[in-house]
């Protein structure tokens, strides 16, 4: 069986407080894009995980995918499988590629077994992969609170605007990226201001990471400079980065952003 788990940007992002438990709390609005990876599970002898595309760091025996196999199999004595993953989703971005992965595993793992599990029930499982992975489980605009693993229905549609995402050649480490932040209450909570209009989103939308972030990556800030001066009505780094999105009332070239050392998707 065949999936093509989709990426995520992040429309604002307020890392509100830290939790006893180490962890921190968040708002964001997670908004699903078409840049794809494709995931494949096939019978087989041994249980394992081949990834193709761009490279994934560490041991392929670690990937999430694999994880969310072994989390279902725990409980439900599954045949053993073969995981193939074909990577497109730019890694360290904020785009919640590996996320997307694992949440389609245990979707395909329900229908190609009959596990009957509701959309709940795999939301409970891929919460224990990572905080943003239940949120491609039902794959749909939310408003995301606590850790980021807690849902309400957002309804916003930006099929209107062209929109373009920007990545360059920097990986940004979501536990260095919390390590510099300093949390705090917006005044205004972003399930507010979301549903203002785009053009007003600029200086209100914002996401906490990036001061830290632009100062160790300056060509980051410089990205979504750029895609300002070249008409967007609205741009921000996605989750932790390294990726910049933009919002435009129209198609736009960007030549100034088309260089090797960058890739450049519509999305």
């Amino acid at each position: 069986m065949l999936s093509f788990p989709n990426a995520k940007i992040n429309l604002g992002l307020n890392i509100t407080e830290k939790r006893a438990d180490g962890y921190h709390n968040l708002e964001t609005i997670f908004y699903p894009i078409g840049i794809k990876d494709a995931v494949e599970i096939i019978d087989a002898e041994v249980t394992s995980c081949k990834i193709q595309g761009i490279n994934i760091p560490g041991d392929a025996q670690d990937n999430l995918c694999l994880k969310a196999y072994q989390l279902l199999n725990a409980d439900f004595g599954l045949p053993s499988q073969q995981i193939n993953l074909l990577k497109h989703i730019p890694v360290g971005a904020g785009l919640g590629g590996g996320s997307a992965d694992c949440a389609f595993v245990i979707k395909l793992l329900n229908e190609k077994f009959n596990l009957g599990l509701s959309i709940a029930a795999m939301q409970d499982y891929a919460r224990k992969l990572g905080a943003d992975c239940a949120f491609f489980i039902e794959n749909k605009p939310v408003y995301a609170f606590n850790k980021g693993d807690e849902f309400e229905t957002c309804e916003i549609d930006l099929s209107a605007y062209y929109k373009v995402l920007v990545k360059p050649p920097v990986h940004v480490s979501t536990a260095d990226a919390y390590a510099h932040i300093k949390p705090q209450r917006p005044l205004q909570s972003l399930k507010e201001i979301i549903h203002l209009h785009p053009t007003t989103w600029k200086n209100k939308v914002i996401n906490d990471f990036e001061d830290s972030v632009f100062v160790k990556y300056p060509q980051i800030r410089q990205i979504k400079t750029s895609l300002y001066d070249a008409g967007a009505i609205f741009a921000l780094m996605s989750g932790s980065g390294s990726s910049v999105f933009a919002l435009f009332n129209q198609a736009v070239k960007l030549p100034e952003l088309e260089q090797p050392n960058l890739v450049y998707y519509d999305i």
